[in-house]
């Protein structure tokens, strides 16, 4: 018995070892079109642009929303594979659940099964009339004792790596408050002047009343479209602070490789890296939270920089000005807008602080919000 599988396992542990080591140092690779994204049709009720030169005026128009793309930033169907990610982190995690975790798990289950039979097969009573009172055998007790420890160090050298790239945020270019409530998102923006938007799920044609506007495929799949979507800019790093107003809920972007408990009276955080092509992502609450948990999807929208600063302004914010400190250079901090609430002014040129003429900023007029509050009397 020991000839017939001292061979084999050990052949598979040394040629797991050298693939997660040769893995985890391999560079990141993006997903095949994962990032294929073009502009696409504006979603209902949104208006042109203005051409504009420098930056957006206070009263600027809404952008030209883009349209969902089926395969990007959605749940994907059939096989075992991962959402396609679009983030370096990402892309390193799926690598290793693809190439690592799932060989070692078949390899495994295999030989087991194979052991299985084997031992029914010889070892049964027709075969075997006299069975062996063999109680030690050296040679297979340090087989099962060393391969599960080179299995978990083959695992370990890209788990390891993983988790210290996840962990280790660079810094962030913006925050984004994410407040979790019973059942909707609100979002706040520390950095461009503290405004806020009120995100609820659209409701399918014929469930709509008054003035809400039903869903439609620009906006995205059924269950997970909001009327009104996080807005990053490409290219940048987006520090996340996410907190709940009532119940744990739970910030989750699988396309983002992201997910974070948001906690009431507790202030967690977490990051991601944006793609560098505009495209609409979505994700979930994964955190049970009521009778409507299904119902408060996560929609998050990468546009351009020029783009973004035209939402900013149109949602009533500010941008941050060029050569000095963002409004919330930490927004973990106490006397952060993203922590106390309030909106945080912008500076003039000349640096010093405004004491008059300062507009608060609009907080958003969701029509859908009467949904929730409906919902919850029920």
């Amino acid at each position: 018995m020991l000839n017939l599988i001292r061979g084999p396992v050990l052949g598979l542990l040394a040629a797991g070892t050298l693939a997660g080591a040769a893995l985890a140092q391999a560079p990141a690779s993006p997903v095949p079109g994962s990032l294929a994204v073009t502009e696409g049709r504006p979603a209902p009720g949104a208006t042109a642009p203005v051409e504009a030169p420098g930056q957006p005026a206070p009263k600027a128009q809404d952008i030209v929303h883009l349209a969902a793309q089926p395969g990007l930033g959605q749940p994907v169907d059939g096989g075992v594979r991962l959402q396609p990610q679009v983030t370096e982190v990402g892309q390193e995690a799926a690598r290793m659940h693809n190439y690592i975790l799932e060989p070692f798990m078949a390899a495994v289950s295999l030989l087991v099964l194979l052991l299985l039979l084997w031992v029914i097969v010889r070892y049964r009573a027709a075969a075997n009339p006299t069975p062996s009172r063999t109680s030690h055998n050296t040679a297979i007790e340090v087989i099962w004792t060393l391969a599960p420890v080179l299995i978990l160090v083959a695992v370990a050298v890209p788990s390891i790596k993983l988790i210290a790239h996840q962990y280790s945020p660079p810094k962030a270019d913006l925050t984004v408050k994410a407040i979790g409530n019973q059942w909707y998102w609100d979002y706040q923006y520390p950095d461009h002047g503290g405004f806020e938007i009120v995100s609820n799920m659209l409701k399918e044609p014929g469930e709509t009343t008054g003035k809400e506007r039903p869903r439609t495929d620009a906006d995205g799949p059924p269950l997970l479209a909001v009327d009104e979507r996080m807005v990053v800019p490409t290219d940048s790093t987006v520090k996340i602070i996410s907190t709940s107003a009532d119940v744990i809920h739970s910030f989750a972007m699988p396309a983002f490789w992201t997910k974070m408990d948001a906690v009431p009276g507790r202030l967690n955080e977490t990051w991601f890296h944006t793609p560098k092509q505009p495209g609409v992502f979505f994700g979930q609450c994964s955190e049970l939270c009521g009778a409507r948990h299904a119902f408060m999807p996560i929609v998050i929208e990468v546009v351009r920089p020029e783009q973004f600063a035209q939402w900013v302004a149109f949602k009533g914010g500010t941008m941050p000005t060029r050569g000095r400190p963002a409004a919330s250079p930490d927004a973990t901090r106490p006397d952060s807008p993203a922590v106390a609430g309030s909106a945080a002014a912008s500076l003039p040129a000349g640096g010093e602080t405004p004491t008059e003429g300062v507009a608060t900023p609009p907080v958003s007029d969701q029509s859908a919000t009467a949904q929730n509050q409906g919902s919850q009397k029920q």
